[in-house]
């Protein structure tokens, strides 16, 4: 089955409305999370994620990129 991490203030970011922090970008996205806000770490420092519909079955870490956009000077 999918792999996804068992987030203990879950609820309470349900109702509060909160970001919840990882940096378990391995996650597989559920249904129940469509709504939430995450703060995914990339290595440096957390990026926020919010899950839609469409993001159900992939992984937190595509939504955080961890990289740095090229700019030519």
């Amino acid at each position: 089955g999918p792999y996804f991490t068992a987030f203990p203030n879950l609820q309470e970011a349900m109702k509060n409305n909160t970001p919840i922090y990882t940096k378990s970008r391995a996650c597989t996205i559920v249904p129940n999370f469509v709504g939430l806000k995450f703060m995914v770490h990339n290595g440096k420092d957390y990026l926020p994620v919010t899950v839609t519909e469409e993001m159900v079955g992939h992984k937190l870490g595509e939504f955080s990129l961890t990289r740095k956009k090229f700019t030519f000077r």
